[in-house]
């Protein structure tokens, strides 16, 4: 262990809490082991640091920052480097507020039009996902700093988010589902990676064994921590097993005596609280020594034109003229006549259509027969997820 030195020296309570928030977006620090406090912040869009009485539901003002444009946004222009660029302006940013890691980029893929949080993520291909993501991560890390890829995985929808359960099939979860997470570890190496609300074919994906341990560990060979989403942690213990480091926002110290019962139980090892606080001291160590690179203020106006050349960059993705754009993108409209400006457009007219003779179509056998309550199953049962691979 790089860290064991100071594991030897921490009782259990002591490793325990370590695992567990502080405040709204402060993990716990241990002064007399000399482990400082690791700040979390949103997010990829712009940063979100509040001052006194920071909570995690937004309330409240933030510390001046950048509005950079979405994700959705960025993704239209499929250039890796400009996510990259607006990473390392959003790791400047986050220095100078004292803040560790960021809080993004979003990878869910999009399978649902009604998503409330569509627009904070990549796209609904998973190659293009991962790449783009790989040009934020790149980016807030530049310099030791730490991005945080979420939501990992199969969460789709925020309707009963924290309730529903994705079933999929291992061959779509690992070509749809798990792409994009895949390709952002193994090309960018991310120092953190936060997991979903929902449940994975039955199992929280906090506490996914599966999908954390056996892949996201065992088979993509992630080296950095995981955290639970802001309230999103159901059961510690087994999150600590399946290789949750984090769980936040701050449960309090009934949570550290909880898992300590748990692993008096056997629910879960000391060694495998050990390995998490292995986890959660690399991270918070080189972030906080990256903290120190950066000056202690940030270039506003250069931020500014960042964001403005991004937004505008991803408005005219692709170049066109007049002869080829569709008639109603063309711009400037094309000028009118002299006579076409004073004289009125002559009237469309139309002759009427012949009277049929063919008697009106009845009511579609398939609907008359179809009670009405089956057209709109699909409303009733966002409670469960139900992800099938695609047919060709």
């Amino acid at each position: 262990m790089a860290y064991e030195d100071i594991i030897s020296r921490m009782t259990l309570e002591e490793k325990c809490a370590l695992l567990q928030g502080a405040t709204a977006f402060g993990a716990r620090p241990n002064p007399s082991k000399g482990i400082p406090e690791l700040h979390f912040s949103d997010g990829p869009h712009g940063l979100r640091v509040q001052g006194e009485g920071a909570n995690h539901l937004g309330i409240g003002g933030s510390l001046p920052a950048t509005c950079f444009p979405t994700a959705v946004t960025i993704s239209n222009t499929w250039e890796p480097e400009l996510a990259e660029e607006i990473g390392v302006a959003l790791a400047e940013e986050s220095a100078s507020m004292n803040n560790n890691v960021v809080l993004g980029p979003g990878l869910c893929i999009k399978r649902d039009p009604l998503c409330g949080r569509n627009f904070e993520y990549i796209s609904e291909d998973p190659y293009l996902s991962g790449k783009m993501a790989c040009g934020y991560v790149r980016g807030i890390q530049n310099k030791g700093l730490s991005a945080c890829p979420k939501h990992y995985a199969c969460n789709q929808q925020e309707t009963n988010r924290q309730a529903s359960d994705s079933i999929v099939d291992e061959r779509t979860l690992r070509e749809i589902y798990l792409t994009g997470f895949e390709i952002t570890v193994k090309e960018s190496d991310p120092k953190n990676l936060m997991t979903s609300y929902n449940l994975i074919n039955g199992v929280y994906a906090n506490e996914n064994e599966h999908t954390l341990k056996e892949i996201l560990f065992g088979e993509f060979g992630f080296n950095g921590a995981v955290v639970t989403d802001w309230g999103g942690s159901n059961d510690h213990a087994a999150g600590v097993k399946a290789g949750s480091a984090f769980e936040m926002p701050a449960p309090g110290m009934n949570s550290v005596r909880e898992l300590m019962a748990d692993i008096a139980a056997g629910k879960c090892s000391e060694a495998d609280v050990d390995a998490r606080c292995e986890e959660a001291l690399r991270l918070i160590f080189e972030t906080d020594a990256a903290k120190k690179l950066y000056p202690g203020e940030f270039d506003l106006e250069a931020h500014h034109a960042l964001a403005q050349r991004a937004a505008a960059k991803a408005s005219s993705c692709s170049r066109t003229t007049r002869s080829t754009a569709p008639r109603a993108c063309r711009w400037p409209p094309a000028p009118r006549s002299p006579s076409s400006a004073t004289s009125p457009r002559p009237r469309a007219t139309r002759a009427p259509a012949p009277r049929s003779s063919t008697p009106p179509r009845s009511t579609p056998s398939w609907r008359s027969s179809r009670p009405r309550a089956a057209w709109t199953s699909w409303a009733t049962n966002r409670a469960s997820t139900a992800m099938a691979a695609p047919t060709t």
